[in-house]
């Protein structure tokens, strides 16, 4: 490892996008403390601490992971680069629904050009919607003790302020992230939302020791070693994991034998895509039960709010399910096995034993279904794993070392690490030199 490092800045190229893409990091960083003007910010940590702990905490918790921390310190990148990701969901989505935006989506560059432009415009959109909206909701909040969390008097110059600075700021991460993609070493997008997660890694591992040493308990630090280790290396497998389906071509002749191939299917087709439509549909009831107009509410909804609290078991239940559910429809969206058959036909493949063409597309179907069937359980379980282990160790785990041991976080620090590791051994493989490891090569995700 230590014969890669010194090749990597050996290299002049790989050192200048390396170096290039900390400095983007580093003004990513320093973005998300710059507050916004007319804020008091002792008022505004205590509301986000309150707030934490009832019942939308959960929603508040998700959407700040993103941001790398700047909502609860209502930044300049407050946002961060969640409405582009939402904004790129959408147009996935309607690629699928809508005709004629999935044949612009297959005119190559320029169609992609198209999609990757009206993404922008509708992040724009997002951003000013929902900036507004904080921005009217943390003008009407008073947090006791601490007064008013807005000092401005003006409610329209603050709503403006705040829109167009919290716009802008995302913006400029969309712009950041292409640079690093284009100058750096790559997956800007996805640099910035894992340097938001990681750069909360060694306070989450400071105040778990911490409490564990008070408690005297080593024995609780080991067990969290093995199940934190154990969970990685399946998040692992999960991300770079697939069944590769043999194949054979009539057409191609090598050395007077029929060509052969295989075609992977990927155990986990949706990533994390699943999680993240599962955790913004089971926060969607916590986040109208803590409405003002419920503040005297039913019986029946207080039950409802607290059922579908994180760590309740009826909440577990609900979420694996939507998890399951995501897994398979984003399979079916990733891997459209009737499209795989009729490419196979075209180009007179086959796969041994089955016929061209349905009875093709009959077996994927089957092999899909199964193999997102184990992947789906998997990820299920690496989504529950925070609220599991604050459920056995209240005391000794703090909530946000548990957020690092599963759900979103997990795989999104797995995947990213993996693809760029990947990218900058392929630089180095391209130069003659050594990559991670000198006998063979680096998977990536598919």
């Amino acid at each position: 490892m230590s014969n890669v490092l010194v090749n990597i800045f050996k290299v002049a190229e790989i050192r200048k996008k390396i170096l290039f893409t900390l400095f983007i990091l580093l003004i990513f960083r320093v973005g998300a403390h710059i507050p916004i003007p007319g804020i008091n910010v002792e008022a505004l940590a205590a509301f986000f601490e309150k707030a934490s702990q009832s019942g939308a905490g959960g929603l508040l918790k998700f959407f700040d992971l993103f941001s790398g921390g700047a909502l609860t310190r209502f930044t300049v990148f407050a946002l961060g680069i969640m409405p582009y990701i939402t904004a790129s969901i959408v147009f996935q989505l309607l690629q699928v629904i809508v005709p004629s935006i999935e044949k612009i989506a297959k005119e190559g560059p320029e169609g992609r050009k198209k999609i990757q432009k009206w993404t922008k415009y509708l992040t724009v959109f997002l951003c000013f919607v929902q900036s507004t909206s904080i921005s009217v909701f943390l003008k009407a909040q008073v947090v006791p003790g601490y007064g008013n969390i807005v000092d401005m008097q003006s409610d329209f110059a603050f709503y403006t302020l705040t829109a167009l600075t919290i716009t802008t700021g995302t913006i400029i991460l969309v712009w950041m992230g292409e640079l690093i993609t284009e100058h750096g070493i790559g997956n800007g997008i996805s640099l910035l939302i894992f340097a938001g997660i990681i750069v909360r890694f060694p306070s989450a591992i400071v105040d778990t020791s911490r409490r564990i040493i008070n408690r005297s308990e080593p024995i609780v630090f080991i067990m969290l070693l093995v199940v934190f280790l154990a969970i990685v290396a399946g998040a692992i497998l999960l991300t770079l994991g697939r069944r590769n389906i043999p194949l054979q071509f009539g057409k191609r002749q090598m050395g007077g034998r029929v060509s052969s191939q295989t075609l992977p299917i990927p155990i986990n087709a949706g990533n994390v895509m699943p999680i993240i439509f599962g955790v913004a549909i089971m926060q969607f009831p916590q986040v109208l039960t803590s409405l003002p107009i419920f503040k005297d509410s039913h019986p029946i909804l207080d039950k409802i709010q607290y059922f579908l609290s994180p760590g309740q078991i009826p909440y577990l239940i609900v979420y694996s399910v939507l998890i399951l559910f995501f897994a398979f429809f984003y399979a079916s969206i990733a891997f459209n096995t009737e499209d795989v058959a009729k490419n196979l036909k075209r180009n007179q493949g086959f796969i041994p034993g089955i016929r061209p063409g349905s009875a093709t597309a009959e077996y994927l179907t089957k092999i899909l279904n199964r193999i997102t069937l184990t992947g789906a359980l998997f990820l299920a379980f690496i989504a529950i794993t925070p609220d599991l282990i604050l459920r056995l160790f209240p005391n000794e785990v703090s909530p946000s070392m548990a957020y690092m041991f599963g759900g979103t976080s997990l795989m999104i620090i797995v995947g990213v690490a993996l693809d760029t590791l990947k990218q900058v051994e392929s630089q180095l493989k391209m130069r003659h030199y050594d990559g991670f490891f000198k006998k063979g090569r680096m998977k990536g995700r598919r």
